[in-house]
């Protein structure tokens, strides 16, 4: 594999931690998702709560807190943001797959190369397929989606200055929409040789 790491950003209901599973297992190098919480708390000595809550989203309010905030406050986001980078950095000393947390720009700033993925697809689809993938006891709505991809592209946009999505900052961007997601798999492997 001419890459160590790779990383998976991606929409809301674009089955990020599915590929990231079926590449870890055909590739046989972990990946990490929701488990980043863990060693996030650990790096941050944050709450485990705060961190999923917070761990990918900047809100507007949340912006508006922390700007009216005496400079003294740091920012739970930033401290979130800098654990998380951490934590990017130590895994990525050996070969894996990382899920969110902008690891693609976390390693691109370090000048680690990495083989970054961004999943998209249309809204019809993640409503369709979110509850497939998701512990989601009652159906997604557009307007849920767009919630959680614009909290999402504001998270992304605050810590690294970029666009999300945005195919300059990408290896491969793919519709999941269009491409099953063990042809994906079957794609990406054969970049990878």
């Amino acid at each position: 594999m001419n890459y160590k790491v790779i990383t998976i950003s991606r929409e809301y209901g674009t089955h990020g931690h599915v590929l990231a599973d079926k590449l870890s297992k055909k590739l046989g190098i972990p990946y990490y998702d929701k488990d980043f919480v863990r060693q996030t708390v650990k790096e941050s000595g944050i709450e485990k709560d705060v961190i999923d809550e917070e761990g990918e989203k900047y809100t507007p309010t949340t912006r508006f807190i922390e700007m009216v905030s005496p400079a003294s406050l740091t920012s739970t986001h930033d401290e979130i943001f800098k654990a998380q980078s951490r934590v990017v950095l130590e895994l990525s000393q050996n070969p894996c797959i990382i899920v969110g947390r902008c690891a693609n720009y976390v390693l691109k700033e370090a000048g680690i190369s990495s083989f970054d993925i961004f999943l998209a697809a249309s809204e019809e689809w993640r409503m369709e397929h979110a509850m497939d993938a998701e512990k989601v006891k009652k159906p997604v709505t557009k307007e849920f989606i767009r919630k959680q991809d614009a909290e999402r592209r504001r998270y992304y946009k605050t810590y690294t200055g970029q666009t999300m999505g945005n195919a300059d900052n990408y290896s491969l961007c793919i519709d999941v929409s269009k491409i099953d997601m063990d042809k994906c798999v079957d794609i990406i492997c054969e970049l990878l040789k």
